[in-house]
């Protein structure tokens, strides 16, 4: 919801998106200050409202701009002044659960979680998290096994070649899974083709985003095709399959998925209240393998 990079979005239908989430039982929202710089946790604030309450918020921090440039800053100071700022746009008094977005390769990990405990007994943060590390990173964070509650990576059936790392991140911190990335910023919906294609201004033109260039979309596409007849005999949509088997194939995760629709948030939903056979998830598993 941070309002670019991914193609045309209007505030009101992300507004009208988040309150979809809400009418159909969706109660977890991730966004970070980073995102649209702070136009999705606005945004977030603005739909949540008076809902406060009723829902988990998720934020992250350690990603900021400098003089034009990105870069990634976990020391206590900024914490506590990234918090604060995100509070203000979310217009709440507290994150539920506040999120390390990456490791900024400095800052010494008790040290981080020395402040972010202090921040939730001052009643700031409820819990906390970390996002994007993989297996290399773990001797930094295993002293504080238990302490983290989601540890967030990308994975998805267009996404399997990290799956060791989110697998054993979570097992190692006892966290539960948290994945972004859950739809392959999209090909995993079946509205795209082989000649996908995306203005300038959309990230995904950019031959980084491999899911939709080359020899990647073709297999992302054949994936594709093997969810249909699933998404046929269980009457749901592609987009639901994709998540299901994110539910499915990593025990008590958390799927994130990005919308900018209430349209796009039904269909996702879909995933709730059923799981895939043996059968699906063995021959969802092997195709997205590349078997």
């Amino acid at each position: 919801m941070g309002m670019y990079g991914w193609g045309k979005t209007n505030e009101r239908e992300l507004l009208d998106a988040i309150g979809k989430a809400l009418e159909l039982g969706v109660n977890f929202f991730d966004t970070a200050d980073v995102y649209g710089l702070g136009q999705s946790e606005r945004i977030l604030g603005r739909g949540v409202g008076k809902r406060r309450k009723d829902v988990v918020i998720q934020s992250k921090f350690g990603v900021r701009s400098f003089d034009g440039k990105t870069i990634y800053d976990n020391s206590p100071s900024y914490i506590r002044v990234a918090l604060d700022a995100t509070l203000t746009r979310l217009k709440t008094d507290y994150v539920d659960v506040y999120v390390v977005h990456y490791w900024d390769g400095v800052t010494p990990s008790d040290e981080i979680v020395s402040e972010l405990e202090r921040l939730r007994s001052e009643g700031k943060i409820r819990y906390f998290g970390l996002s994007n590390v993989n297996m290399a990173q773990l001797p930094i964070w295993t002293p504080f096994r238990g302490s983290f509650v989601t540890v967030q990576n990308q994975f998805s059936l267009a996404c399997r070649d990290r799956e060791q790392d989110v697998r054993a991140t979570a097992s190692a911190l006892g966290s539960n899974v948290a994945t972004w990335g859950s739809l392959g910023q999209g090909v995993l919906t079946g509205k795209y083709g082989e000649n996908a294609s995306f203005p300038a201004d959309d990230r995904r033109s950019r031959e980084a985003y491999v899911n939709f260039h080359g020899e990647k979309l073709k297999k992302n596409l054949k994936i594709v095709e093997a969810m249909r007849p699933i998404a046929e005999a269980r009457d749901k949509t592609l987009s639901s399959v994709a998540i299901r088997f994110i539910l499915d194939a990593l025990e008590d995760s958390i799927a994130i998925v990005g919308v900018k629709r209430p349209d796009q948030i039904a269909d996702v939903a879909r995933c709730m209240g059923w799981s895939l056979s043996s059968e699906e998830l063995f021959s969802l598993d092997q195709i997205s393998k590349g078997i």
